[in-house]
């Protein structure tokens, strides 16, 4: 593949990177915020959030930005106006940081909860779970027993969800029925050692999948099979494909993902390439 081209730097932890309504959106996880940016370097700050550290990103149909606040296991809706309010309180569900988020055309939200505190110091694993929330914030369902579930992506016909479990070092799937279940629980890919970070999906069925550890981002289709691979000097956490044709494939890149280091200086950046197959469904 090519090589990347930096687009973004100066902040300390990119995350959650989204293409919607024609530009690039993604959080700054230590920074506490949102942006949204061209894919030309250019960037605008939509959200501070002050008591908490936002993480995946979604719209609901009537506009609303959706952002996950980790700590307080919320999900946060932010209105045109830039209004903010509480959109679903998963704290009576989830039992560890809530992280990464999908959500549906109709307004239904996907979110992984790691099962543990991420910023606690000692990092005691657990699993964790998905919880399925309502266009209202109701919880409709939660899937026990995911490993670190992470990045989380949508099939463009709404009827396959991908989610990465890095401490299972696997892709699962599951069939959303039609009242938002998740059915259907499997093994999209077993990738061995490679620990899956945030992922997107193309047109072709693939994920690309961020593997921090590895330090590349892959492409791999159903079964485990690797297509392409993309190697980085530092960690590759997020990825997404963006771009008016969607074949322009973002990654975020840190040094390290621990918050304390990374306040020191922001040394974040994001990194593009263009790729061949284009990019479906959700983010």
């Amino acid at each position: 593949m090519k090589v990347t081209r930096r687009i973004q730097d100066g902040f300390f932890y990119g995350e959650s990177p989204r293409w919607h309504d024609g530009a690039l959106w993604f959080t700054d996880v230590h920074g506490q915020r949102v942006y949204k940016a061209s894919l030309e370097g250019d960037r605008n700050e939509v959200l501070y959030l002050a008591d908490d550290l936002p993480s995946g990103l979604g719209w609901i149909p009537d506009g609303s930005l959706i952002v996950v606040a980790m700590d307080t296991q919320q999900l946060r809706r932010v209105d045109a106006n830039g209004c903010v309010a509480v959109h679903a309180d998963l704290s009576g569900v989830a039992t560890g940081t809530i992280n990464d988020m999908v959500v549906s055309p109709d307004g239904t939200a996907f979110v992984g909860d790691t099962g543990f505190r991420l910023w606690s110091g000692a990092h005691e694993f657990a699993p964790g779970r998905l919880i399925v929330a309502s266009p209202q914030g109701a919880v409709l369902q939660v899937e026990e027993e995911m490993l670190a579930p992470n990045g989380i992506a949508l099939s463009e016909d709404c009827r396959t969800l991908v989610v990465a479990e890095p401490a299972g070092a696997r892709l699962t799937a599951f069939t959303i029925g039609d009242e938002r279940t998740l059915n259907d629980r499997r093994v999209f890919a077993d990738l061995g050692s490679s620990i899956p970070d945030g992922i997107c999906l193309d047109a072709a069925g693939a994920v690309w999948l961020a593997d921090p550890m590895a330090r590349r981002v892959s492409r791999v289709l159903e079964g485990g099979e690797i297509t392409h691979s993309l190697p980085f000097d530092e960690m590759p956490v997020a990825c997404v494909l963006a771009g008016e044709d969607r074949t322009t494939l973002i990654t975020c890149v840190a040094p390290h993902w621990e918050r304390e280091p990374a306040l020191k200086a922001p040394m974040a950046h994001l990194e593009a390439v263009d790729v061949d197959v284009p990019g479906s469904g959700r983010p």
